[in-house]
């Protein structure tokens, strides 16, 4: 099975935190996340065009950006097991 790659890209906020307990708590064994400090990734950010935290990136694509909801999680992919 592929494993599905999700980045969040934080700024020590209460919002970024809030995003990353989500997306946890949607994830699926499929899903590796890995959590990026904005300030010691900004090179990472800016391949990925964040402007904005919390951001998402899903398998090298940016997807959401601001705080997220469950379904808007739910409808980029995540929690969703891949075959």
């Amino acid at each position: 099975m592929t494993k599905r790659q999700i980045e969040i890209f934080t700024a020590d906020c209460p919002l970024c935190d809030e995003t990353v307990q989500l997306v946890q708590e949607l994830t699926c064994p499929n899903c590796e996340v890995s959590v990026y400090e904005l300030r010691q990734e900004q090179e990472k950010a800016q391949q990925y065009g964040v402007n904005a935290v919390p951001a998402i990136a899903i398998n090298g694509k940016l997807v959401l950006t601001g705080k997220p909801n469950r379904e808007q999680l739910q409808a980029a992919g995540v929690g969703q097991i891949l075959s």
